[in-house]
């Protein structure tokens, strides 16, 4: 027979140390705390570099010659910061032409995918193209992360090609103009 609250709404007070033994809440909660900022120093870059080194050359098997292609240099770079360290976990870079940005090397450590750390981003990507005067955004999306750019308002733009050993399709989006 149920007891005497059967069919009542009980609240109940969760100690603080049990709020994040959730595993799926606890680094979701985390995730919020990651700081992503556009890099401010050769720090940042090296950390930028080795996410890029560890997602592309080493769980991809994509040659580091092939990872590295110049244009670092001429880049601007975002790093989203573990919580509460100054260690690069993701990164994404952005290169503005005249009126396009080409948004790239889209990269997060992969115990931290799956918790928005690229769309932020990505986000943060599009709002810094427009303020530039870009009006449309170019990338060249792996298959797999196809969807993901698809939410953001990229359309597929080609057939699938290889690149790298790796399926990609073109993608754009227009940008709108910076508030």
């Amino acid at each position: 027979m149920p007891g005497p609250n059967w069919g009542k709404t009980v609240r109940v007070r969760i100690p603080p140390q049990r709020l994040h033994a959730d595993p799926v809440a606890a680094p979701q909660s985390e995730a919020r705390r990651i700081s992503i900022r556009w890099s401010t120093g050769p720090g940042d870059i090296r950390g930028a570099l080795e996410v890029r080194e560890q997602v592309f050359c080493r769980e991809q098997g994509v040659s580091r010659a092939e990872e590295l292609d110049g244009l670092d240099e001429d880049a601007l770079h975002l790093v989203a910061l573990a919580p509460g360290s100054r260690r690069v976990i993701g990164t994404l870079r952005l290169l503005v032409s005249g009126d396009a940005a080409k948004i790239g090397r889209v990269a997060v450590e992969r115990e931290w995918r799956g918790r928005g750390i690229a769309s932020r981003m990505l986000e943060l990507a599009l709002a810094r193209a427009a303020e530039q005067g870009c009006r449309e955004a170019w990338l060249a999306a792996q298959l797999e992360a196809k969807r993901m750019y698809e939410r953001a308002g990229f359309t597929v733009r080609s057939e699938p090609f290889e690149e790298a050993g790796i399926a990609h399709v073109w993608m754009a989006r227009p940008i709108a103009e910076a508030p």
